[in-house]
């Protein structure tokens, strides 16, 4: 069987950089087996697959290379910015069931904003501690004064690490089974390192996303990893305010650019309810895939 497979860009900078999701519609007569082979000849970090849902307007489902994952901003961002530009989305005021429930996306022209749960909060026991420095080749004293590691869930879970220097998070050279053991034992999507320096204008940090538990050495744009950053910013770190910028993919290898918007839901307490994640898509090319 062949089908054809859009690629979307997702959080691009302006027009360009971003991370590409592979976006198949009309999926319901797809099975698991033949979904999974399909992401695996993309050959992309997500591929999203596109159903019909009796509780939302689309059921959205994501595949890595290797196995299928409960959520994925950069393909949720792809997805419905690429179905704004068809002419496929009834309303502005969308949304998509998941694996893992409901969630509401929010379009503003072509970008479209992803929500996501309240974050949890958990502090690092010392080994693992010691075992996440390790595996990123640093020590305690290049981490941001006050930042302690954590690891932040607003659906997904992601180690957040905030790094002192620009150049010392540039020139990570990971130790992926490392990371990979490690993400296996706290059940982590992937490590989200970050930065304040060396960061563009007009964004407040820079991330690198490490993520080989999924097949993902490296993502480019990862929005379910930005919140919990986001929340981490303003809950930990005391950054009073609702709204983050976030990029990422500069500090690749292989650089491509990409900008993340994060807007937090703040309740009569003070605590975060919710939060969005956002950006545009831009349609990249068309791929044909044999399965």
């Amino acid at each position: 069987m062949k089908i054809e497979v859009p690629i979307i860009s997702a959080f691009v900078d302006g027009d360009f950089g971003g991370n590409p999701a592979g976006v198949v519609l009309n999926a319901d007569q797809l099975s698991s087996e033949q979904k999974q082979k399909i992401a695996a000849a993309v050959g992309l970090s997500e591929t999203a697959f596109v159903s019909a849902s009796d509780l939302a307007d689309i059921k959205l489902e994501f595949f890595t290379p290797t196995q299928q994952i409960a959520h994925c901003g950069h393909a949720t961002i792809a997805t419905f910015s690429f179905l704004k530009q068809k002419g496929l989305l009834a309303n502005d005021r969308s949304s998509k069931e998941t694996i893992d429930g409901l969630r509401s996306v929010n379009m503003e022209g072509e970008a479209a904003y992803m929500e996501q749960k309240a974050p949890r909060f958990e502090a690092l026991g010392e080994s693992d501690l010691r075992a996440a420095l390790l595996s990123l080749g640093i020590t305690r004293d290049d981490l941001i004064d006050g930042a302690e590691p954590m690891l932040v869930n607003t659906g997904n879970s992601f180690v957040v690490i905030g790094i002192r220097d620009g150049k010392t998070i540039k020139g990570l050279e990971p130790d992926f089974d490392l990371i990979e053991k490690l993400s296996e034992a706290l059940d982590l999507i992937g490590y989200y390192v970050f930065s304040f320096d060396d960061v563009g204008d007009g964004r407040d940090a820079g991330a690198r996303m490490f993520a080989p538990r999924y097949g993902i050495q490296e993502e480019s744009a990862t929005g379910m990893a930005a919140g919990p950053l986001a929340c981490y910013l303003r809950d930990q770190l005391g950054i009073q305010t609702q709204e983050f910028t976030i990029e990422q993919g500069r500090w690749m290898v292989a650089p491509s650019p990409s900008v993340i918007n994060v807007r937090l839901t703040i309740g009569t307490d003070n605590r975060i309810e919710n939060l969005f994640a956002g950006g545009r898509g831009a349609i990249r090319e068309v791929m044909e895939v044999e399965f």
